[in-house]
């Protein structure tokens, strides 16, 4: 009897061993369950919220495409990949009339014929600034790069600008007013000598940006020059015109170079938000 109650004792073990083993199991993927679910669902949410501003994006175009068919004369087309209407279309071409046929003759786009005209806009708006020992003007295709001595801007050594630069300043600001998609680098340049140190100007690397900033400040300042078109940098002396070994040599380098580059990408997304 005794060995009946032990065999009956060793099998009721075993099973709640067994029990225990399947209920922690269970447990286990009832916790891995909840753990994909709670993924899941935080991956709806986001596809959802991603959705949500993909059918604004949607929304808006087709907003304004019912604006623009609303207008007679407003009927879209395709400009080297950029959607815009007739009416823009018609403009632009009408900006192309004013530039001679010969000047175009090397495009095979619009957008090509749009950068040309914009370059030939840029150097008939340079036509008011005389080159001379202190002015130098230099194109490269679009960009147009205007070299001004030290001597034309600011005193020896110093980064404030002279009365003397507001006639020349006051031409470049009116190119820059001519034309939104214009981007404007201001880069100061400087000789090898070295500057003695003061608390707002440690060395040529100092003197070299804080002229350029004192130019882009004086055109947005004094000549309503549009701050996101500006850009200044400083190069101290380390892209000289010439050798700096003469005391004109490092005449010569010390300058402000005025870099204006048409956008034309920047003139398209204009074109395009009208």
């Amino acid at each position: 009897m005794k060995r009946i109650s032990v065999i009956v004792l060793s099998a009721l073990f075993f099973t709640a061993c067994v029990s225990k083993k399947k209920y922690v199991a269970l447990e286990q993927d009832n916790g891995e369950l909840k753990s994909e679910l709670t993924k899941t669902k935080v991956e709806k949410e986001e596809l959802e919220s991603k959705f949500t501003i993909i059918q604004q994006r949607v929304d808006s175009y087709n907003s304004k495409i019912n604006e623009l068919t609303n207008d007679n004369n407003a009927k879209l087309v395709s400009v080297d990949g950029v959607v815009i209407s007739e009416n823009q279309k018609a403009a632009m071409r009408e900006s192309l009339s004013k530039v001679p046929p010969a000047y175009m003759a090397t495009a095979k786009t619009l957008k090509d014929s749009m950068n040309l005209a914009m370059q030939f806009n840029l150097k008939s708006s340079l036509d008011n600034i005389e080159e001379d020992e202190d002015i130098a003007i230099n194109i490269e295709e679009t960009v147009v790069m205007i070299s001004i001595s030290d001597k034309m801007l600011f005193n020896s050594g110093s980064y404030k600008i002279s009365n003397k630069a507001n006639d020349i300043l006051q031409k470049i600001a009116n190119v820059i007013n001519s034309e939104e998609s214009l981007d404007v680098m201001v880069e100061g340049h400087t000789d090898n000598k070295l500057m003695k140190n003061n608390a707002a100007v440690r060395d040529n690397w100092d003197l070299s940006v804080l002229r350029a900033t004192s130019v882009v400040r004086k055109l947005q300042d004094d000549y309503k020059v549009a701050p996101e078109q500006l850009i200044a940098a400083g190069r101290s002396f380390y892209k000289p015109l010439t050798d700096n070994d003469t005391k004109e040599n490092r005449a010569t380098n010390r300058r402000t170079r005025i870099v204006i580059l048409p956008n034309i990408d920047k003139f398209f997304a204009m074109m395009s938000s009208n």
